[in-house]
């Protein structure tokens, strides 16, 4: 309909509903302190508890849900479209599996200030994610992707690629292996030009998602994708702590459970 990503407005939480928090923390909705016997909000949450209901001292549980945030933050950050991030999900803002505080205009509702400072690590990985976002404009396009070889690049605009970096095929999307996919954003592909008219270029990605729960080895792609890559966001080593080197063409790396990693194009 003529519409372009910038009329998407992309969330994965609102001021309704579960915040970012308790979408990894809780698997049911607990209203019962609006007086309405827990029948109000919605019911089907989609959420994901990571093992435990509601708030726990278990150090993996709690590893593994700031890591499914982080996942969640990164698709937000790194897609096409308008991101939009509720208040206080970037300091880990709950309440207490409360999915519709309408009524609440208490502890419950409010942000926790004195609890930011125990959220550094996020805050630092959204600040990267959103300083990744504003360098590279293969992140804002003006137009959606097309699939197609544009600017007279060898390569489309975007590509869907298998864990061995082959194109996924048809029966790949019906496959059973859930959630391990790797994406190609060519930043010699974007058909846009600057204030000055000039041809936008940047460089190229790839996002490699693995939602399963344990580790998947995955292939990077041929050298007509790129040969060198760097790694730029991992949501399973938020800081990128670890000294991990440039990767090759066609090297196979292992990408953990429920990680997602951002790897640039050097060349």
């Amino acid at each position: 309909d003529g519409r372009r990503p910038i009329a998407s407005i992309n969330f994965v939480t609102a001021h309704d509903g579960f915040t970012l928090h308790d979408l990894v923390s809780y698997n049911e909705k607990h209203n019962d302190a609006n007086g309405e016997g827990n029948r109000d909000g919605e019911s089907h949450n989609r959420s994901w508890n990571c093992g435990v209901e509601g708030e726990t001292e278990d150090a993996d549980v709690i590893v593994l849900r700031e890591r499914q945030k982080r996942n969640f933050l990164a698709t937000l950050l790194l897609s096409q479209g308008v991101p939009m991030i509720a208040h206080g999900d970037e300091l880990g803002r709950t309440q207490r599996g409360n999915n519709n505080v309408y009524c609440q205009d208490n502890e419950i509702s409010w942000v926790d200030w004195d609890d930011a400072r125990n959220h550094d690590v996020q805050t630092s990985f959204i600040a990267s994610l959103t300083a990744l976002r504003a360098d590279h404009p293969i992140f804002r396009r003006r137009r959606f992707f097309t699939g197609q070889e544009v600017n007279g690049s060898p390569m489309p605009d975007i590509a869907w690629l298998r864990r061995d970096g082959d194109p996924m095929t048809e029966p790949d999307w019906t496959a059973d292996e859930p959630g391990a996919v790797t994406v190609f954003l060519n930043g010699h592909g974007i058909p846009e030009s600057n204030a000055l008219g000039e041809p936008i270029t940047d460089d190229s990605f790839l996002l490699l998602f693995n939602a399963a729960p344990e580790p998947a080895d995955f292939t990077l792609p041929d050298q007509a994708y790129g040969q060198m890559w760097e790694t730029v966001v991992d949501t399973a080593d938020p800081l990128l702590a670890d000294d991990r080197g440039s990767l090759k063409a066609q090297q196979q790396l292992t990408v953990p459970a429920h990680t997602l990693l951002a790897l640039r194009c050097r060349y």
